[in-house]
């Protein structure tokens, strides 16, 4: 069993459903897919997660996966040339031919690691989202990459926004805006992607607290009921609101993780916890009345 495979069982506990692990591991399905197979089929897990269609984003057509394999040979082309002919220029010269160069050099001066280079190409009026993704991609200092921020319109591809996240360089100052138009169940999965340095999934929490306090509450709901009540564990000293109450007792319970971390959570407001009691799960499972009984918000004529 590899890291990665250890590291998904590790999240499987017969309740999560797949679209939720994807979620929650920060993995795209075409990713997850065959390792909850292989854990199938080793025996490590009894059947694969509930709601379980293959995703049709999985299985790639010869064409997609050769397309894939282009972009990846394309990206070494360009960073040979770099590296064997571009280079050895000063950077002042590399500096100046980025503003006028065409392909395939302009493609090749993304992979410079000077930032006044890449701040020259992305001048270029030939640049356009593959050159802006090799640079999110490759490029190492946070200087260039605050060039690459500056560009709105490349800016709101998803691509770049992926790639910038998962850069080491990236300036802090960058995170928060790369996040801000994201729903909080994203940036909660920004939080625990293993794709992302430990440097920014700290500032993905700080931007998944920042917004949890200023939300409405439809979306702190929203982020409770898609993480199954994980996120809490993220939000220790934040609160739901009446409304955000509300909402939560307007609704059933069936699933046994996501009262439990309602349970373990110091924030959950009286009105929910006696909703909770109620629910015929919770009804049959003595463990869960006990641990909500003990919460410090559980009113005392609580049944």
């Amino acid at each position: 069993m590899t890291p990665v495979d250890a590291y998904v069982l590790s999240r499987i506990d017969g309740l999560t459903s797949a679209a939720q692990l994807a979620m929650i591991t920060g993995m795209a399905p075409k990713t997850l897919w065959p390792i909850l197979e292989r854990l199938a089929r080793e025996g490590a897990i009894e059947r694969l997660p509930a709601a379980m269609g293959r995703p049709a984003t999985v299985a790639q057509s010869p064409s997609e996966e050769e397309s894939a394999s282009g972009t990846a040979a394309a990206s070494a082309t360009h960073r040979r040339l770099f590296e064997t002919k571009l280079h050895a220029l000063p950077e002042d010269a590399r500096e100046k031919l980025a503003v006028t160069a065409a392909e395939p050099e302009l493609s090749a001066l993304c992979f410079d690691p000077a930032p006044r280079v890449v701040r020259a190409v992305l001048d270029n009026p030939g640049a356009g989202l593959s050159h802006a993704r090799l640079i999110a991609a490759h490029h190492g200092n946070a200087a260039g990459l605050e060039a690459l921020g500056e560009k709105a319109a490349l800016l709101q591809d998803n691509e770049v926004q992926r790639l910038l996240l998962r850069n080491q360089q990236t300036a802090t100052p960058l995170l928060p805006r790369l996040l801000s138009r994201r729903r909080l169940a994203e940036v909660y999965q920004a939080t625990q992607s293993r794709e992302l340095p430990e440097r920014n999934r700290r500032a993905a929490l700080d931007v998944l607290r920042r917004r949890f306090a200023e939300t409405t509450a439809e979306e702190r709901v929203e982020l409770v009921l898609r993480t199954e009540g994980r996120a809490l564990a993220a939000l220790a000293g934040l609160s739901l609101d009446g409304k955000a109450a509300a909402l939560l007792c307007a609704r059933p319970f069936t699933s046994m993780l996501l009262v439990e971390n309602l349970a373990r959570w110091p924030a959950t407001p009286p009105l929910v916890i006696l909703h909770l009691l109620k629910q015929p799960m919770v009804r049959r499972m003595p463990q869960l009345r006990l641990l909500l009984k003990r919460h410090p918000n559980c009113p005392p004529s609580a049944e």
